[in-house]
């Protein structure tokens, strides 16, 4: 259980926090594959963890994509991966109902970008107790996201942080304005959702494009903004991954992004 997002601590760290996993839960095996191999260098770097993945997709441009492996098996595969490696999971909920549901399951409870306006969906996942970690709409600025912390608040939670994962910039593309991450700061704990940023999305094939070969620049970046925490999709092969490989990072290029960016952190404290 995680006690405050604010003060997520890893012995004696002072390092921004991860938030890493696969897009969608695709199998158990992958699943604590890619746990195991983040545990390794978490520990090696001193950053507290959280594994992430989704147990349903539900925001997919085309209905034949891939949407999930079932839901129950999903949950139950995030609950073993934080017995085993004792850390703490998150995943994203698209309905109400979803909330209670997940929540068995789960530390912390995300939720979706498009959907951070939905008023019933925010207070049902503080409702739960658990924390829940807020994705700032491409359409929103810093500012507003403050009324969006206030809803989780005001239904009795304070465990609350925002994620910041860019602004839609045209049709097809997304920009990071990183004088937001300040602003929002003054509401709650900011995580840069990396991979996320750099997507493409609304191409005309239906499927969400990226570019991967910038996740070492906004990641430094927002350490060097000062932002709490970073928000990372990885996978073994992201060519192979059911959800969001276009923008994902590789997983064996995890080890060295991060210690890259421990640097960048110890540089500016």
């Amino acid at each position: 259980m995680i006690q405050s997002l604010s003060n997520i601590k890893h012995k004696d760290s002072k390092n921004f926090f991860l938030i890493a996993g696969p897009c969608a839960i695709e199998s158990e095996d992958l699943a604590m594959e890619i746990a195991g191999k983040v545990v390794e260098l978490t520990n090696k770097y001193n950053i507290p963890y959280i594994f992430k993945g989704s147990f349903k997709k539900a925001n997919r441009s085309r209905i034949d994509s891939f949407t999930g492996i079932g839901d129950v098996k999903a949950l139950e595969i995030l609950q073993k991966v934080g017995k085993t490696f004792d850390i703490p999971t998150t995943t994203d909920i698209h309905e109400t109902q979803h909330a209670a549901l997940a929540a068995q399951y789960v530390d912390v409870l995300q939720i979706p970008a498009f959907l951070v306006r939905q008023t019933d969906l925010v207070v049902a996942a503080a409702q739960t107790g658990k924390a829940v970690t807020l994705k700032k709409g491409q359409f929103l600025s810093a500012e507003s996201m403050k009324f969006a912390v206030d809803k989780v608040k005001d239904s009795g939670n304070n465990n609350v942080a925002i994620i910041e994962r860019g602004n839609s910039f045209g049709y097809t593309d997304l920009v990071v304005d990183f004088r937001g991450i300040p602003v929002m700061q003054n509401y709650a704990p900011v995580i840069m959702d990396i991979t996320h940023s750099l997507q493409q999305p609304n191409q005309n094939t239906g499927v969400t494009g990226g570019r991967p070969e910038l996740i070492g620049t906004i990641a430094k970046a927002a350490i060097a903004v000062g932002a709490d925490g970073i928000f990372i999709e990885t996978h073994p092969d992201p060519s192979v991954a059911k959800s969001d490989g276009a923008n994902m990072l590789k997983l064996d290029l995890l080890d060295e992004l991060l210690e890259k960016l421990t640097r960048v952190r110890e540089a500016i404290l």
